[in-house]
């Protein structure tokens, strides 16, 4: 058994770490978050002629069609780098719906100018009730047209089509259509802004097969747990080179075993973390039985250790990691903004406890006849 990554995959890593360190040092990562969107076109295109933009959308539709695994990869770099703009957005999140629910000719109309780098697009899931369980969703198209608000859609007003995540089925809309309003909201991750967006007899697109979405959220889920947990290796070198250098009582901080002791649960909690994301690609490309348990588990720790990572580098930091200046903070926000995104922990466990429940008592189901044909005999 393989527990490793390949040649290709450890190169794609690799390929992914030095670009990023590249074209969007934190310099330029606080440059985009002064937009006001947080997207640089010039990034993008470099992002597109990686072929970045296209790493998991098939060959026929102009991407790189690989596969989860690579994905994830990808998403951890891009989290280390902090990647400001519509990256996840587009590429994890809305890519993976269109792959999953729309039919051949819908995919040749977004995934291409996706790949491409010619479109950006997200997801409006959430409404008023705050919650990412599709069964409680209220908008729908009665009346053939979508109605309603939905709320912390990213990047939103750089979006040139955006995936409706409605209750009786998943639409997309031309972000610049009329009937179409979009408001900026206050978010923690100043690298990635929200929006709430508004439809009023907006006409929209109904994508082929909506049972595909469970299936796409887990993959974006599993992606934004891999940009999590590269976020919180970051804040661990920043963390440790810190506490080498800042000196207390005329030596360095990080000889005090306290110090130690947070650097320590830092580092096991983004190593697990790390495992886990991978595990929930590898189970989702492989199609394993628990694969959906598998990314709720993943989703699950990495909201917690994300929020107790980022805890213990801006205590070491003490004053210092909540100044501007200081970039550890940058990180937090991420973190804090990306532990509720998709459901919190609290949400996973009650994903899985629901599966587990779902589980037995199909299992009671599938016994009771097996018990009756033999008490005949």
């Amino acid at each position: 058994m393989q527990f490793g990554l390949s040649e290709s995959q450890q190169i794609l890593k690799d390929t992914a770490r030095k670009f990023f360190a590249g074209e969007s040092p934190i310099a330029a990562v606080r440059k985009a978050m002064e937009t006001g969107t947080a997207y640089d076109a010039a990034l993008w295109t470099k992002l597109a002629e990686q072929g970045f933009t296209g790493i998991i959308t098939p060959e026929e539709y102009g991407g790189m069609g690989l596969g989860k695994v690579e994905l994830v990869l990808l998403m951890e770099e891009a989290g280390y780098a902090l990647l400001p703009g519509p990256f996840f957005s587009t590429v994890a999140l809305a890519g993976s719906v269109i792959d999953a629910c729309a039919t051949p000719e819908q995919k040749k109309k977004y995934l291409q100018r996706i790949a491409a780098g010619q479109a950006r697009a997200t997801v409006a899931l959430v409404e008023a009730a705050g919650s990412w369980d599709t069964d409680n969703l209220k908008i729908s198209t009665a009346g053939g047209k979508l109605n309603g608000t939905k709320l912390f859609v990213t990047d939103a007003a750089v979006a040139d089509f955006i995936v409706v995540v409605a209750s009786d089925d998943v639409f997309v809309v031309d972000a610049k259509a009329p009937g179409l309003h979009i408001e900026p909201m206050k978010g923690m991750d100043l690298a990635r802004k929200i929006y709430a967006v508004e439809f009023k007899n907006m006409p929209a697109e109904k994508l082929g097969d909506p049972t595909g979405l469970a299936g796409a959220l887990n993959v974006a889920t599993a992606a934004l747990c891999a940009e999590m947990t590269g976020g919180m290796q970051r804040t661990l070198e920043l963390t440790v080179a810190y506490a080498k250098t800042r000196k207390q009582f005329g030596k360095p901080i990080g000889i005090f075993q306290a110090v130690q002791h947070l650097c320590a649960d830092m580092y096991l909690e983004t190593e697990s973390s790390r495992s886990a994301a991978y595990y929930a690609a590898w189970a989702l490309e492989e199609n394993v039985p628990n694969a959906a348990a598998s990314v709720s588990v993943a989703k699950m720790y990495a909201s917690d250790a994300a929020r107790n990572v980022g805890n213990r580098g801006i205590q070491v930091h003490g004053g210092m990691g909540f100044t501007w200046e200081n970039d550890i903070h940058l990180y937090y926000r991420r973190a804090k903004a990306s532990e509720t995104m998709l459901g919190d922990g609290a949400f996973h466990r009650e994903r899985i406890a629901r599966m587990v429940i779902d589980g037995a008592t199909a299992g009671k189901k599938k016994q009771q006849p097996e018990q009756a044909a033999l008490a005949s005999k």
